[in-house]
């Protein structure tokens, strides 16, 4: 059981495929200007790995070595068809920001390794919870890398005033915040991902390479 729980855990902090793995970095970069977008690709993921891994665990036995690699991605091609039509279906506008990269998850470093190095060799219900422990890990830094760039680069937060009503469409906040665009480009959701991989080897001393 103690096995089990550490396959949900160790992806969320001491083992995660952002900060650790080094995994999914282009879409930590590229939608988490606004936290909407992130958590949505954060709840993506999670479907698709989940499920994905599952599906890859029970054809495990009969998928022949020398076309895997061709299973796991019509496995997670279709997984992420699913998941663009439900967001063309119920969040157009949204599926819009996300653009490409909901299609991107195809090619996802986390997905296909976990398929690769777990899904493979171990049972559906381990697989399962593997798949939602490093989705869960992902979108955990995307919600935090989304939440202080919209924050401090909009003023808002799932596009509601946080810091104060806007004055004259200016920028400028009731509160006396003024917007900062560059938390809205690519380079800040970098060195917000650096800020957390700082922060949690600070308070982890293992994690520190020799």
């Amino acid at each position: 059981m103690a096995k089990d729980s550490r396959l949900i855990l160790d992806p969320l902090a001491d083992n995660n495929p952002i900060t650790i793995q080094v995994l999914g970095i282009c879409s930590a970069l590229a939608i988490t200007a606004e936290l909407e977008a992130s958590i949505v690709m954060s709840i993506s993921v999670l479907f698709v790995l989940g499920v994905g891994n599952v599906v890859i665990s029970l054809m495990r036995n009969i998928i022949p070595s020398k076309i895997r690699i061709i299973v796991q991605l019509i496995v997670v091609a279709t997984l992420v068809i699913i998941v663009d039509l439900v967001l063309k279906a119920f969040a157009y506008e949204l599926s819009k920001t996300l653009s490409v990269f909901v299609g991107l998850i195809i090619t996802n470093c986390i997905i296909m390794g976990r398929f690769e190095a777990f899904a493979l060799g171990n049972g559906p219900w381990r697989s399962f919870l593997d798949g939602i422990g490093n989705a869960l890990g992902y979108g955990i830094i995307l919600i935090i890398v989304g939440f202080f760039r919209e924050l401090l680069g909009s003023g808002t937060l799932l596009g509601f005033p946080v810091l104060g009503d806007p004055i004259e469409k200016t920028g400028l906040y009731a509160l006396g915040y003024e917007n900062n665009g560059f938390m809205l480009l690519s380079p800040m959701a970098l060195i917000v991902v650096g800020i957390i991989i700082w922060v949690q080897r600070t308070k982890n001393k293992a994690l520190i390479e020799d």
